[in-house]
């Protein structure tokens, strides 16, 4: 799905403030009211699933204070979100990237501090009376989310305030195409702001807030902290955890507590695992051919090169080549340098020996998901094998694979970049199905050890 299939969303209910035991009652007042309109649309309340957002970070509560973003408050960042921190960047006189960093969120900090001394901040009602379409930037996730599973969206804003309880807001959104028989079937949004412990203290409203026997997804997109009581009570609420690797401040060290989860058997999804399919279908299809299945048991180098900064989508590649090869994780070696090298042994079910080599390239224009495949090259000591396959990335090429050599003539493809591989539509595919993923757990299984062999 791309953002130009994605159609506006009729706004019931902007953001609207209200005490968190009046959030049920608001609730079905907005059903009340929109029951039928004058135009005998009726607009009713999604029945699929609840979402919890764990959302660190207030960028997107200050845009909308500020006047730069008029969508609901919802914790995730989509393209309608890069449009408002555009603009913002723009009216600050920074570098306009479309993306969130220290220096950002230092003068939006500074700007909204001095807005909210002055009593300039879009109140509630000031941001009702602005109408919600989409952008030229074109519309967001949970746009996305909604056009095709209509749900309750549930935010939860930590702050690092003084702890003043909770602050709660709710809002209605109604994405157009969903009409049936003059009907529109719409997401629910409730927004929950205040310090850990604060959360954490209504954790029992916010498992009554989900939908009763319907499944319920957590999105945390943070950190997993295995010992933090907010995630520990929100995790068991959830029928699947949803990660994303690629956003990981200490990825090697984060992969290892997605291990200790899924080792203890909780359900857990990675969009950065996602990531990885069109490599993973490539591969697989390199050796379909009956004359080159043979070669598989041959390999024995297996080079992975990533946009340097985060090594976890090249490490759970590893380990999903590695789980389908049977191939045991024996050392794991680091030597830094331009490319961050790192050196991992391996060894077969018939004891021979596998050199695997990860580098992260340092690109002058890097992705939009940090530590993105660019290519990587499959081959044999022995130079009679047919095993040699080298795929890598439309956008960057394969020329430092290519430039490698060799006698072996290699198999050469390109992954092309996917409109699938967006967050929206990793979501929206994730909420069709809910439970454990086994390839996925066999594959963390052998990256986390190969990532414990190096401690």
């Amino acid at each position: 799905m791309t953002t130009t299939e994605i159609s506006p969303l009729v706004s019931l209910q902007a953001p609207k403030d209200v005490s968190i035991d009046e959030i049920e009652a608001e609730l079905r007042e907005i059903w009340k009211l929109y029951g039928e309109n004058e135009e005998g649309i009726a607009a009713t309340r999604a029945a699929t699933f609840s979402l919890l957002i764990y959302e660190p970070t207030p960028t997107q509560q200050m845009l909308a204070s500020l006047g730069y973003y008029t969508g609901p408050i919802d914790g995730i960042a989509g393209p309608r979100t890069t449009a408002a921190i555009k603009s913002a960047q723009k009216a600050y006189g920074l570098e306009a990237t479309g993306k969130s960093d220290e220096i950002f969120l230092k003068k939006l900090q500074e700007e909204y501090q001095q807005a909210k001394a002055e009593g300039k901040l879009d109140d509630a009602t000031q941001r009702m009376e602005k109408q919600y379409s989409p952008d030229l930037e074109g519309a967001g996730i949970a746009d996305a989310i909604a056009a095709s599973n209509p749900c309750r969206i549930i935010t939860l804003c930590p702050t690092t305030e003084e702890d003043k309880g909770v602050t709660a807001q709710v809002s209605a959104y109604c994405p157009i195409q969903k009409r049936t028989h003059n009907k529109l079937i719409c997401c629910e949004y409730i927004m929950l702001r205040g310090t850990a412990d604060a959360l954490e203290r209504i954790g029992g409203i916010v498992s009554e807030l989900t939908i009763n026997g319907l499944p319920k997804f957590l999105w945390w997109k943070a950190s997993p902290e295995l010992e933090y009581g907010l995630f520990k009570r929100l995790s068991s609420l959830c029928d699947t955890i949803i990660v994303d690797s690629s956003t990981f401040k200490e990825p090697e060290a984060n992969l290892l507590r997605i291990g200790e989860l899924l080792a203890k058997g909780v359900p857990m999804a990675d969009l950065n695992w996602g990531r990885l399919a069109a490599w993973q279908e490539l591969t697989a299809e390199a050796f379909d051919p009956p004359e080159r299945r043979q070669a598989l048991s041959e390999i024995d180098r297996v080079t992975i090169d990533y946009e340097k900064g985060n090594p976890s989508q090249a490490l759970m590649f590893l380990g999903w080549i590695a789980s389908r090869l049977k191939w045991r994780p024996v050392s794991y070696r680091k030597e830094g340098g331009d490319y961050d090298i790192r050196l991992i042994s391996l060894i077969s079910e018939d004891c021979r020996s596998i050199e695997a080599e990860l580098a992260g390239i340092p690109l002058a224009d890097s992705g939009e998901v940090p530590g993105d495949l660019i290519s990587l090259r499959l081959s044999s000591t022995n130079l009679e094998a047919d095993c040699c396959t080298v795929l890598c990335s439309e956008t960057t090429g394969c020329m430092r694979m290519e430039a490698g050599g060799g006698a072996q003539a290699c198999r050469i493809q390109q992954v092309t970049p996917l409109s699938d591989q967006k967050t929206e539509t990793l979501l929206s595919r994730q909420f069709q199905r809910w439970g454990r993923d086994m390839l996925y757990e066999e594959s963390m299984s052998v990256t986390t050890q190969i990532i414990n062999l190096a401690n």
